[in-house]
């Protein structure tokens, strides 16, 4: 049984193996199918269309879950994985699904948060076979993380509005819309939230933009000059790819180029 929990805790944090991959790619293909659920939900369906999207999120809240239990069966410290920041995402992505059925609907909020899931596979320099060094891995960090902040915070935005303020936020790009255009503070004015919590969302955007784009936008330029001014030259002993064009060592891990 304990080489079973060895086994099984391998697999669910391994990226090299077949299994791992495999697996790695459908928990990250499930996160985007879910989140593609939640944005076509906001849009004018049928009956039948809504149900067969219900059908298919619960099945993947059932996948999310019991990955979830596998998890912390199988991890050797629970109380340290609990605590631990994918565990946290894990647990919102899963949680709100279950609360909604006792119909508390304020929670449910959180289940925007879902698509955070994917910064697991992300930092560990997996996304979809492609990303093999540190510089690619920041790079896409940095891209998946402004991504996800506006995808959230449109989200979040989208479900406070949309009952009380229909006409302007009728569609989770509506809401798409406003974010960008509120964290990048180019304020139009042309839509405006009226609920108190809309506000306070409306100004923790506002700050979020102030604050973390401008950040992030200039490390992805630095990371772009940086990558701009060397050559690609693959070392053999860490997978670096890029180096300084008089570089005879990895700057790295010291092997000879």
């Amino acid at each position: 049984m304990v080489l079973d929990r060895e086994k099984i805790d391998f697999y669910l944090t391994d990226l090299e193996t077949p299994v791992g991959k495999v697996i790695s790619v459908t928990i990250s293909l499930l996160v985007l199918v879910s989140s593609g659920i939640f944005v076509a939900e906001t849009y004018d369906l049928s009956q039948e269309a809504r149900w067969e999207l219900r059908v298919l999120d619960n099945c993947v809240l059932i996948i999310f879950a019991g990955e979830y239990l596998l998890r912390l069966w199988s991890t050797k410290d629970r109380i340290k994985y609990i605590l631990s920041f994918y565990a946290i995402i894990d647990l919102i992505s899963i949680l709100p699904s279950f609360i909604g059925l006792v119909n508390i609907s304020f929670i449910r909020l959180l289940r925007w948060f879902r698509i955070l899931r994917l910064l697991r596979f992300i930092d560990k320099k997996f996304l979809i076979g492609s990303i093999s060094n540190q510089d690619s891995v920041i790079f896409a960090r940095i891209l998946f993380t402004l991504f996800a902040i506006v995808f959230v915070f449109s989200g979040l935005i989208y479900q406070v509005e949309h009952p009380v303020n229909p006409q302007n936020f009728d569609t989770f790009l509506d809401a798409f819309y406003f974010s960008v255009v509120t964290m990048t503070t180019v304020g139009f004015g042309d839509v405006i939230p009226i609920s108190e919590l809309g506000r306070l969302l409306t100004v923790l955007m506002i700050l979020t933009g102030v604050a973390l784009i401008p950040w992030q936008i200039g490390d992805l330029i630095r990371r772009l000059v940086k990558t701009a001014n060397q050559v690609e030259t693959v070392c053999q002993g860490c997978g670096l790819a890029f180096h300084d064009a008089d570089a005879v060592f990895c700057k790295r891990c010291g092997k000879q180029l």
